[in-house]
């Protein structure tokens, strides 16, 4: 539908979100927000219905083979929805982990009583598919493996791809946490025979919060109906509702996200794509590192293990340096960074996803400049 907006009376944010999520949007993301929506009207059902075969089409070629379900709350939700639906009673979840996002998966099946061995290969490492597949050489009883594709903890991005083929090549069930990942960098759901990944309306597609998605093979989503341990993150449920009732939710849907997410989606494809996105994030990334690096800061991570997503930088070595005063004075400049994550070094990140680009980069790199207040004292 057509933005009746005049986008310049929209005010410009104080600053740029470089984060993981939430993150900066276009104004006409911001614009989409401007009108009501009734949840049960046919209009809105429509995009609802449109929102997920586009989403379908995004993650593979082979569109019959999957669809797409709609979940309020965040994505942790999401995650929540999916591990506490998908697996049965008798079933056995292996977590490959190496930040906090891996280890909330963990901390899900814990809550909710599903039998979890945690394959964690530390922070600074990426999750070892050669202890996995030694696992489920000896341990048939597992029957799902689950894994986090980018762990925005440091900035790391796992080998889904080989967790992946080890895990169907002993026929248990994929579940990937794309979270911070899906829209930014390219996946074929298909090609690599994930079974579910879930995503968020906040993420790489450049909308805001307040849903996430999940991506399932159908044949895998078949097999889940009344296995939820919850009543509002039935996956199963909700699927159904959606696919027979042409795009209805069973309860209060965030109207506004959705509509804002339909926008977001047009700008993604405007832009050319998950392919341009992708490298637009890289290019971001590649010359922010490369200017941080000449102002005297060093990354966490080897750039083979790094993602286009969040990087991790060291605190300076400098018994002056705060990073209060650092996240403070940057936004005084303009830009809001993200503090660090993890127990093995002192951190703090930098995200690209959003509505950033080069230019943005370069002004946050003068401004990082103009703040090296450890430096002159």
């Amino acid at each position: 539908m057509k933005l009746n907006v005049n986008l310049n009376q929209l005010p410009d944010n104080p600053y740029l979100l470089l984060t993981p999520g939430p993150l900066s949007t276009s104004k006409k993301v911001k614009a989409a927000m401007l009108r009501d929506w009734c949840t049960w009207d046919q209009d809105y059902n429509e995009l609802v219905q449109s929102i997920r075969s586009r989403l379908v089409q995004m993650a593979t070629s082979h569109t019959d083979a999957y669809t797409t379900v709609l979940m309020q709350g965040s994505g942790t939700f999401c995650v929540e929805s999916v591990i506490g639906s998908v697996i049965p009673p008798s079933g056995k979840l292996l977590v490959l982990t190496n930040g906090a996002y891996g280890k909330r998966i963990a901390q899900m099946a814990e809550v909710l009583g599903i039998y979890a061995i945690v394959l964690d290969s530390g922070e600074t490492k990426p999750v070892n598919v050669k202890q996995l597949e030694e696992i489920l050489k000896v341990d048939a009883s597992i029957t799902h493996v689950a894994v986090v594709h980018v762990e925005t903890t440091t900035g790391m991005i796992n080998p889904i791809a080989d967790v992946a083929k080890v895990s169907k090549k002993y026929g248990k069930t994929v579940i990937v946490d794309a979270m911070s990942s899906f829209g930014g960098v390219p996946v074929d759901v298909e090609a690599l025979d994930i079974d579910f990944l879930i995503s968020s309306a906040n993420k790489c597609i450049q909308g805001v919060p307040g849903f996430g998605f999940i991506i399932a093979n159908k044949e895998a989503l078949y097999t889940c109906k009344g296995l939820a341990r919850s009543l509002s993150l039935d996956l199963y449920d909700q699927w159904e509702t959606m696919e027979h009732g042409n795009g209805k939710w069973r309860f209060t849907s965030p109207t506004h996200t959705v509509r804002a997410f339909d926008q977001a989606m047009q700008e993604l494809e405007e832009e050319g794509g998950v392919l341009r996105r992708f490298e637009r994030f890289t290019r971001n990334q590649q010359t922010l590192v490369a200017g941080m690096k000449k102002l005297g800061f060093q990354t966490l991570l080897p750039d083979e293990w790094q993602s286009p997503i969040i990087t991790s930088f060291l605190f300076p070595d400098s018994a002056v340096f705060s990073f209060d005063e650092f996240y403070a004075r940057m936004k005084q400049e303009g830009f809001v960074i993200y503090p660090g994550k993890i127990t093995a070094a002192p951190t703090f990140r930098i995200g690209n996803i959003g509505d950033v680009h080069l230019e943005d980069i370069h002004r946050l790199l003068q401004g990082v400049e103009n703040q090296l207040f450890w430096k002159t004292t």
